[in-house]
């Protein structure tokens, strides 16, 4: 487990160790998408980790799918994300932003300019959303244009851009659940353009915004993930479906990127296929990774960082457990999302530390 606390270069960072977290989405920002007024001091104290990835953080109106979820396109959204950065900087942690859009996994209530979300295809996910309201069916989507995608493909580039005007050491595509995704799956993407049908088209999207994003900051600072194993929100790639991702994977090798961040479902096989087709660094999620096998990943070679979200979550000092075999904080699923009635600090940024849990101070 050593190497896990060993220092990594990733794309032209130094990582003061190979924890990440992973992105979680909160649901606290303030109205308008900026971070709200608590996020700096959160993501601050987590900043032990290596890495730090965002929250879902959506790149224009159109890609917000969830009610008080952070932007990176405006003025506004670039100075409330640099206090955030500050923060973590000043730990000696880096920070990526996640950049989410959500596709058809969205609703007009929960959007600035009320629209019916847009996606590959007029197919709606068969699930229900949050909304301030309360759930929601999702109604079907508006299908983008062949001239809306590449306008959707420059708005991830004007938002890596924006990004790193902030202070971001770099982006992280979201591609697991919401449009990256949608564009793999065939139960959510059936076009008849370059972007629908073969695994080459379906994965056509997906590779045009990374290489946008590339042009725009540079590939090592460009990181992507996925999950070939996630069939939620209605998707299913199809029985080609670990072909898609090994082409998928092969293409963005090509492009240099900083990294790819797995979440991982089961099938370990295509886990040795990414560490042979992926000449970058690999950053792995297991999402119910046993405590006992903290850094087995690294140890093996099949990983170069693992992430956490829940554990991370609920405890800022998660090295510092870890290190003392300390029991963890336990996350409360009803605290994740969305400002608390007991206050802003709850569930947020007021779980203890194992030191101030040792010295008898309150949470």
């Amino acid at each position: 487990m050593n190497a896990i606390y060993s220092p990594f270069q990733l794309g032209r960072i130094q990582l003061q160790n190979r924890f990440v977290m992973a992105p979680m989405t909160r649901a606290r920002a303030n109205p308008d998408g900026t971070p709200g007024p608590l996020a700096a001091e959160y993501y601050g104290q987590r900043a032990s980790v290596g890495l730090t990835v965002t929250e879902g953080t959506q790149p224009s109106d159109d890609g917000q799918g969830y009610p008080l979820t952070p932007g990176i396109y405006t003025n506004a959204h670039v100075a409330g994300w640099r206090v955030v950065n500050d923060g973590i900087h000043a730990r000696g942690g880096h920070v990526f932003y996640q950049l989410m859009r959500a596709g058809r996994m969205s609703h007009p209530d929960n959007t600035p300019h009320h629209r019916q979300g847009v996606a590959p295809s007029a197919i709606a996910p068969g699930e229900q959303i949050y909304t301030l309201d309360g759930m929601k069916n999702i109604p079907v989507p508006r299908a983008l244009t062949t001239d809306e995608v590449a306008a959707t493909i420059k708005d991830y580039a004007c938002s890596a851009r924006r990004a790193i005007e902030s202070g971001a050491d770099g982006v992280e595509i979201h591609g697991v659940a919401y449009l990256v995704h949608q564009f793999l799956a065939k139960s959510s993407n059936q076009r008849t353009d370059r972007y629908g049908g073969s695994i080459e088209n379906r994965a056509r999207f997906a590779i045009e915004v990374a290489q946008a994003i590339v042009a725009e900051i540079g590939a090592d600072r460009t990181g992507i993930r996925l999950s070939p194993g996630f069939t939620g929100f209605g998707l299913d790639v199809g029985p080609e479906g670990p072909d898609v991702f090994r082409y998928l994977v092969g293409e963005l090798d090509k492009l240099g990127l900083a990294y790819i961040h797995i979440v991982h479902y089961g099938d370990e096989d295509i886990l040795h296929d990414f560490r042979r087709i992926w000449h970058q660094a690999i950053i792995l999620n297991r999402p119910a990774r046993p405590r006992d096998e903290i850094g087995k990943d690294i140890a093996s070679g099949l990983a170069d960082l693992e992430s956490y979200g829940a554990h991370i979550l609920a405890n800022p000092d998660f090295i510092d457990h870890v290190v003392a075999n300390a029991p963890f904080n336990t996350a409360d699923h009803s605290v994740y999302f969305g400002y608390q009635p007991k206050g802003p600090e709850a569930g947020y940024t007021d779980f203890p530390t194992l030191k101030a849990e040792q010295e008898g101070v309150p949470g």
